[in-house]
């Protein structure tokens, strides 16, 4: 064991082995301590040595599962006793992540950590899909939302925008779409959802703002992502 303890933060990227950072593949490799989340791809667990303590701390909708208090207590138990624990978090550990409540409850006690990037899906899953996000024509800027809450954001403005790159939105696709159609976005917009981005079991359907909740239904879309804009039209022209 360790005399001195260190969590690492460390983005898994969308969940193919090929596509972590060699710095959190590294880590794995080493860990004597795994926290991982629900989404994880078991082919990133299985590359832990077999000394390696894991816990699963993932937190699904709808389903009994830890709170964010017990996940940042049991990383400053863990740090405390010595140990090098790597804390690995879906796509890149802040984009939409809990990862500063774990940074604030490790600094009050004195652990030492360190945050790892890793790929974010918002950026991944697109160009697996052969979706550029922007495009000297078509689209000259994107945003990265969540459709977790639709509450705090501004419709209104993000209708506007070329293209929308929508984070856990499956189970609120219809309600997007309402949305942005209400705020003045074309019902022909096109619209891709990536399911799975950069695993075996990638699925992709395309459809438009006003379709596309029709044409998914009954599909389980989580996880996926949402692109909104008019380069999901540029797929047939950009995959090999």
């Amino acid at each position: 064991m360790s005399q001195t303890g260190k969590v690492y933060l460390v983005g898994a990227g969308p969940g193919a082995v090929e596509l972590l950072t060699v710095k959190a593949h590294r880590l794995l490799t080493g860990a004597e301590v795994l926290v991982h989340d629900a989404l994880i791809n078991p082919e990133l667990v299985a590359l832990v040595p077999p000394t390696c303590a894991i816990h699963a701390v993932g937190k699904r909708g709808g389903q009994a599962s830890w709170s964010q208090d017990d996940i940042d207590q049991l990383l400053v138990k863990l740090c405390q006793q010595g140990r090098q624990v790597v804390r690995l978090k879906s796509g890149d550990p802040f984009i939409f992540g809990r990862t500063t409540s774990e940074i604030q409850a490790l600094k009050a006690v004195g652990c030492a950590f360190e945050v790892v990037p890793g790929l974010s899906s918002a950026m991944v899953a697109p160009l697996l899909a052969g979706i550029p996000l922007t495009d000297p024509v078509l689209s000259s800027q994107f945003a990265v939302v969540t459709a977790h809450d639709l509450e705090p954001q501004n419709w209104e403005a993000l209708a506007q925008l070329s293209v929308l790159v929508v984070l856990m939105g499956g189970r609120n696709l219809g309600a997007v779409c309402d949305r942005l159609i209400r705020y003045g976005k074309r019902p022909e917009t096109p619209v891709a959802i990536i399911r799975w981005a950069s695993q075996p079991q990638q699925q992709i359907w395309e459809g438009t703002l006003l379709n596309i909740p029709q044409l998914t239904k009954g599909q389980k879309l989580s996880p996926c992502i949402i692109v909104i804009g008019e380069v999901v039209g540029l797929r047939p022209y950009l995959q090999p």
